[in-house]
């Protein structure tokens, strides 16, 4: 599989109200496999002159930059520096893999019932992948930065914040690209 990471071509959306042909009515592709965007991510790591020089680190917030955008899915590289966080969060129904390339971090996630919180320390070469429901909150409690490589199918629309309270998980927030 291989990625463009060239920009995404600019396209002009119809005209309001307009009623496309039925035989051209555009039609979503089926969302790629946890898997499927788990081999993306990995492949994109072991070639880091593809993306090793688009790094950058900020003291603010964690960095991103979206480095790939098709109509089944999108790449994302993210950079983190100590104490950085997402804070536990959804994908708005997309399904993920990320890899850890640089760096070291950590996942929070709720187990099942009886379970709790699940914690899972995250070393560089460790791929994650997940379902359109799933809700974590991962961060950067080394020493040092870290980066990542992320993809998501279908494309991010939404994303829900969430607080972690006595019972369970609680929606904060709902955020889309706008937010980003």
């Amino acid at each position: 599989m291989s990625l463009d990471l060239a920009p995404a071509p600019a396209v002009a959306p119809p005209a309001p109200n307009a009623q496309l042909p039925q035989s051209t009515q555009p039609s979503s592709p089926a969302p790629l496999s946890p898997t499927a965007l788990r081999e993306i991510v990995r492949e994109l790591a072991g070639q880091p002159d593809r993306w090793l020089p688009r790094v950058r680190l900020s003291a603010e917030d964690r960095w991103y930059e979206r480095l790939a955008l098709t109509e089944d899915h999108e790449v994302w590289l993210i950079s983190w520096l100590p104490g950085q966080s997402t804070g536990f969060h959804d994908h708005g129904g997309s399904r993920g893999a990320f890899v850890v390339t640089l760096g070291e971090l950590e996942e929070l996630s709720l187990g099942g019932p009886g379970q709790g919180l699940l914690v899972r320390r995250l070393a560089p070469g460790t791929a994650r992948s997940f379902g359109p429901e799933y809700l974590h909150d991962v961060r950067n409690t080394g020493g040092g930065p870290a980066v990542t490589i992320h993809a998501y199918s279908p494309p991010l629309a939404s994303m829900s914040r969430y607080e972690l309270r006595a019972e369970g998980l609680a929606r904060t927030a709902q955020e889309g690209p706008e937010q980003w």
